[in-house]
Formats: structure tokens, C-alpha cells, sequence
């Protein structure tokens, strides 16, 4: 698959999540959380010591998340990425985005050894999907 196919699956979910949501604006794992509401898709933020981001129920972990939610935009650390692809896999998701910087070697081949459609080639969601700052 191209990426733009890629890209296009992992938009068909009904539900998305972003591993690594923050509660500061300035900080991407924000930016990619308004990114999804700007462009009027569901979303649960997923973040252990936030209640609420954006308005929104955040999730402790990806194991909490409703089995609507298939696809995965991931802004960690590497190393957190890493462990995530793996919950992420357990808990059903089919898609992942890593956000730049968020890629690691080991959780791109895990997530093509087990059929999970992954997007890691510096593709930034806030440019395909149009993030705007308000």
C-alpha cells in the first residue's frame, strides 16, 4: 500500500485516539487532539494523569478504549511507542499514525508483522488534516 492509501484507511475509523494527548496547547500531543475536533471526528485523548483534555474523557491507557476506536495517532517517546504498538494490537487497533519523532525501527516492524496498517514516513497528521491554531 502507498502511503496516501494508508493515510486514507486510517481515516476511515469511526473513532480515533492520540496516545500521548497533553494538557498544554503548545505541546503536539495537544495539537494533534484539536486537530481531530477541528475536523469533526471523534476522538479520546489518552493520557494517565488528565481527567479531561479539550473537553474531552481522556483514558488511562489503550486498553480502555471502546472497540469503535481503531486507529491510533501516537506522539510518545520511542521507547513508549514501543509499548503501546503492542497494547494497541491487544486492544483491537488496526491503525496507527506515529507522529514524527514517535517512530521507532522495533514498533514499525511490529506493527507489519502483525497486520496493523502503520504510517511512520514523517507524515504529519496536523498537515494532511489541516490543523489551524485559533
Amino acid at each position: 500500500m502507498d502511503i496516501q492509501a494508508k493515510i486514507d484507511q486510517f481515516l476511515t475509523a469511526k473513532t480515533f485516539a492520540v496516545a500521548g494527548a497533553s494538557t498544554n496547547r503548545a505541546k503536539y500531543g495537544n495539537k494533534c487532539l484539536r486537530c481531530f475536533q477541528q475536523n469533526d471526528l471523534k476522538v479520546i485523548p489518552i493520557n494517565p494523569r488528565a481527567k479531561e483534555i479539550e473537553g474531552l474523557t481522556c483514558v488511562n491507557s489503550v486498553s480502555e478504549l471502546p472497540a469503535e476506536a481503531t486507529s491510533l495517532s501516537v506522539i510518545t517517546p520511542p521507547k513508549i511507542t514501543e509499548q503501546i504498538v503492542q497494547d494497541a494490537l491487544k486492544a483491537g487497533i488496526t491503525d496507527i499514525w506515529m507522529q514524527p519523532g514517535a517512530e521507532s525501527p522495533a514498533a514499525v516492524s511490529f506493527c507489519e508483522n502483525n497486520g496493523i496498517n502503520v504510517i511512520a514516513d514523517g507524515s504529519c497528521l496536523l498537515v494532511v488534516i489541516h490543523y489551524h491554531e485559533h
